[in-house]
C-alpha cells in the first residue's frame, strides 16, 4: 500500500468564527482519519521518534494499537509514560521533538505522533469507564510544590509506586501554567481538570492557596512527616523591557494578562478581574505565549492586534501551527522592530505621567539582522533613524519569566543559578538533601513536555533515595 506523503489534516474551526470565541480551536481526528495516520508508521525498529520524546513513550507500541482500532491499548501504553497525554497531544512541540526523529520525516511529512496521542487520550476520556485504582501505601510521605506539569507529573509517578503525596498549590485551582497561562481555546480547562482528578484517584492529595515560603516553608514540611520535597513551582515572575512608559494603565505583562483571561475569567460578563475590552494592542514577543496573549487579545474584542518581534519570521520562536492560525485569524505581524517606549498621557500638563497615565502608542525602532549570537541566531541591531509609532491602547509584553525567588529565599541550603534557577544534578536533587527540583523552576520557561521529563527523573531519583 502506497503511503500517504502528507499528514492527515487537523479539522478545525473557520478562523472568522474561532476569533470570536474561546471553543477549542482544534477538533481532534475521528476514528478514521487516526487509523488512516497510523498506518503512515513505519514502525521502525530502531525507533528514533521514542528517543525525541522526553518522557519515552512506547510511540511505535501505541500506533501499532490504533491501527488495529484498539484505542483503550494505545492509552494503556502511553500511560506507562506520561501522566497527562490529553495535555501533551495539545500543547508539545511535536514537531521539535518526537516528530523531528520519525524516519518517514526523512522523505514525506513525518506521522502526526501529537495528534494520535490527542485521539486516544480523547477517546479514553469520553469512552472508558475504568477508574484508576489507588495502589497500596508504602508508607513514605512526598511533598510536592506545585501544581504544574512537573509537579503533576512526579507525583502521579510516586503516587503509583504507593507513596503519600501532596501537592501544594498557590493558587485556588490546580493545574499550573495549564490552567492559568494556556488558552481555553488551546487546552480546555476541562481537559486538565479531568488529568488532576485522575491523580486525586491514585491518592494524591491536592491542596491549594498554599503558598510555599509564605504559608508553609521548606522546613516546615520536613517537620511535618515529609521525607522528600520536589519544587515544581515555576517561572512565575515576568520580565520586562526596561524602557519609558512601562508602568502606564494598560500595560500588562503576557502573564498576568493570561492569568485574568484564563484563570480568573475576564471575558464573563462584569467579571471581578475586568481587562481591556476593544482597541488596539500590542504584543512584544515572538513565542507561543505571545501568541497565546495576542489571540487572546482579538477573543476579547480588540480591534487589531499586532506582535512586534525584532527578529523575521524565520527567527520566530512560537510553533509553526500556532503562527498559522494567528495569521489566519488576522493578527498583524510587525517584524524586525523593537519598542523604546510606550507612550501615554493622564492630562495635558503632565504628558507622560506613569503613575495615572493610560497607553496611547509605542514607539519602535527598525531593526535588521547582523551576526550570530551565542545561540546562533543573528543578532538584531537597530536601523539609524527609523524609528516609527504604533497607535495603541494597551500593551502586552511577553519576552519570558524568571522562576520566582520566594523559594530559594525561605529555604537554607538551596542554591541557584545567575538567572534564579536552582541548581540541580541529573537526577534533580538540589543543594539540599532531600529535596529535588525540575521544570521551569530549573530551567527558566520552557516546553510541558520537558516540564514533565524533569517530573519523572526526580519521581524515579525520590523512589531511589527513599528505598535506601
Amino acid at each position: 500500500m502506497a503511503i500517504n506523503p502528507k499528514k492527515h489534516e487537523m479539522p478545525t474551526q473557520e478562523p472568522a468564527v474561532r476569533a470570536h470565541n474561546f471553543d477549542e480551536v482544534a477538533l481532534g481526528y475521528n476514528e478514521e482519519i487516526a487509523i488512516a495516520e497510523a498506518q503512515r508508521c513505519l514502525n521502525c525498529k530502531n525507533a528514533p521518534c521514542v528517543n525525541g520524546c522526553p518522557v519515552n513513550i512506547d510511540i511505535p507500541n501505541f500506533i501499532s494499537h490504533i491501527k488495529d482500532g484498539d484505542f483503550e491499548g494505545a492509552y494503556n501504553v502511553i500511560s506507562l509514560s506520561s501522566s497527562l497525554p490529553a495535555v501533551c497531544g495539545r500543547v508539545c512541540p511535536q514537531e521539535n521533538q518526537c516528530e523531528s526523529k520519525c524516519t518517514l520525516g526523512i522523505k514525506f511529512e513525518p506521522v502526526g505522533i501529537g495528534r494520535l496521542e490527542r485521539f486516544v487520550a480523547d477517546w479514553h476520556n469520553n469512552n472508558s469507564k475504568e477508574q484508576p485504582v489507588k495502589p497500596q501505601s508504602n508508607g513514605h510521605k512526598v511533598a510536592v510544590v506545585g501544581s504544574g506539569p512537573s509537579g503533576l507529573t512526579c507525583a502521579g509517578d510516586l503516587a503509583k509506586k504507593g507513596y503519600e503525596v501532596t501537592v501544594f498549590e498557590a493558587l485556588h485551582t490546580a493545574g499550573g501554567v495549564l490552567v492559568y497561562g494556556i488558552p481555553e481555546f488551546r487546552l480546555p480547562k476541562s481537559i486538565v481538570a479531568k488529568e488532576v482528578d485522575t491523580l486525586k484517584q491514585l491518592g494524591v492529595n491536592i491542596q491549594t492557596n498554599v503558598v510555599i515560603g509564605k504559608t508553609l516553608t521548606i522546613d516546615e514540611l520536613f517537620e511535618s512527616g515529609f521525607e522528600a520535597v520536589f519544587i515544581g513551582s515555576g517561572a512565575g515572575l515576568p520580565n520586562f523591557m526596561g524602557i519609558p512608559g512601562e508602568s502606564l494603565k494598560g500595560v500588562y505583562s503576557a502573564n498576568e494578562f493570561l492569568t485574568r483571561s484564563n484563570l480568573m475569567k475576564s471575558y464573563l460578563q462584569n467579571p471581578d478581574t475586568p481587562i481591556m475590552k476593544g482597541g488596539k494592542v500590542a504584543v512584544v514577543g515572538g513565542g507561543n505565549v505571545a501568541m497565546d496573549a495576542a489571540r487572546t487579545a482579538l477573543r476579547l474584542g480588540a480591534e487589531q492586534v499586532y506582535i512586534v518581534y525584532r527578529r523575521s519570521m524565520d527567527e520566530l520562536p512560537a510553533r509553526k501551527e500556532e503562527v498559522e492560525h494567528a495569521k489566519e485569524e488576522g493578527i498583524i505581524f510587525k517584524l524586525l522592530c523593537n519598542p523604546t517606549e510606550i507612550l501615554g498621557y493622564n492630562n495635558p500638563d503632565n504628558p507622560r505621567d506613569e503613575k495615572n497615565g493610560f497607553v496611547t502608542g509605542m514607539k519602535c525602532i527598525k531593526m535588521e539582522l547582523g551576526e550570530p549570537d551565542e545561540k546562533g541566531r543573528r543578532r538584531p541591531v537597530p536601523v539609524e533613524n527609523s524609528e516609527f509609532t504604533i497607535d495603541v491602547d494597551t500593551v502586552i509584553i511577553s519576552i519570558g519569566t524568571s522562576p520566582n525567588p520566594l523559594i530559594k529565599n525561605t529555604t537554607d541550603g538551596l542554591e541557584v543559578n545567575c538567572r534564579g534557577g536552582i541548581i540541580v544534578t541529573e537526577d534533580g536533587l538540589t543543594t539540599r538533601d532531600g529535596v529535588y527540583a525540575g521544570g521551569d523552576a530549573v530551567t527558566g520557561a520552557a516546553t510541558v513536555i520537558s516540564a514533565m521529563g524533569a517530573g519523572k527523573t526526580a519521581a524515579k531519583a525520590i523512589d531511589e533515595y527513599l528505598s535506601k
